[in-house]
């Protein structure tokens, strides 16, 4: 247990980290949004354009893992959507335990899985992400519109519009795009690449501990703790055994489970924000399942590795 949470200490310290940064107003908070946007739009995808080019996809691990968290994520959503008559929530309320039910923080579960499986892991959590990222997000989409304040509806085309808009979802469809041409990496073209990606998780771990929020945990603590429970165990041990049954190796069942265990995405609480959604009750989750996960995701790996 204790080399497992060394291994991923370092995330939640730079978690910790952009949270004390924000906290005790070291920057600004103008400073934030420029920030969080050069660590989305370019930094991130010069991490995962040659993770997935290099990676290899022949086995089955990619489509195992990949296909455990889609299916995974697609049950909590029916099951979701089918039990909103019993939810006594808002319509705007219930749009944020959805989000908080499927959307996850790819910041955090890159370098976990980097620091459990090791390098040549990166490029297989990366497939999966793409998988996950239209799925969730037009799902995500479909629901704020449906029962987010004044929202009145989104056209197939505002959707694939939002999808083709999203930088990480395209750095991964040119990174698959390399990887199956077979193009050959130009001189300086895959070094520039590195640096970028180099930069990019440290950063994102940060942003994302800036982007914390607890105040809403004392009034929202029944709805809250219900999301982390699904979100948190359920969706895990549930997208693990997929991968086993899928016919996944370790490393995909590995990944899979880290999927399911990494907590709510900050991107959440802004779609929360732009399409009326309960942003303070988003913010809730996901402060909540970030601190959940520094326990849970050891524990986590703790059963994996004794199973």
């Amino acid at each position: 247990m204790a080399a497992i949470f060394a291994g991923v200490l370092p995330v939640f310290l730079l978690l910790a980290l952009g949270y004390g940064l924000k906290k005790s107003d070291y920057l600004p908070d103008a400073a934030w949004r420029p920030i969080e946007k050069l660590a989305i739009n370019v930094l991130y995808p010069g991490f995962l354009i040659p993770a997935i080019w290099n990676a290899d996809l022949s086995g089955s691990a990619a489509g195992a893992a990949g296909a455990a968290a889609v299916t995974v994520s697609i049950i909590v959503s029916t099951l979701t959507l089918l039990s909103k008559p019993l939810l006594p929530l808002s319509g705007p309320a219930y749009t944020s335990v959805f989000q908080g039910m499927i959307r996850w923080n790819s910041f955090v579960f890159l370098p976990v899985v980097q620091a459990t499986f090791g390098p040549e892991s990166v490029g297989l959590a990366a497939v999966v992400i793409a998988a996950m990222i239209p799925v969730s997000n037009i799902l995500s989409v479909i629901v704020l519109a449906k029962w987010g304040a004044d929202q009145r509806g989104a056209s197939p085309r505002a959707l694939v519009r939002a999808m083709m808009s999203n930088p990480i979802l395209l750095a991964c469809l040119l990174g698959l795009a390399l990887n199956f041409s077979g193009a050959p990496k130009p001189p300086g073209v895959a070094e520039t690449l590195q640096l970028l990606g180099s930069a990019a998780l440290p950063l994102g771990l940060i942003v994302a501990g800036a982007g914390l929020s607890f105040r809403e945990l004392a009034r929202t603590r029944v709805t809250v703790g219900a999301v982390v429970v699904v979100k948190m165990i359920v969706t895990p041990l549930a997208m693990w055994q997929l991968a086993r049954l899928y016919g996944g190796d370790e490393m995909a069942q590995g990944i899979a489970l880290l999927c399911g265990a990494a907590p709510g995405a900050a991107s959440a609480y802004v779609l929360a924000r732009q399409m009326g959604g309960d942003a303070p009750l988003m913010a809730g989750i996901i402060a909540a399942t970030t601190v959940f996960s520094v326990i849970g995701i050891p524990t986590a790996l703790l059963l994996f590795h004794l199973a």
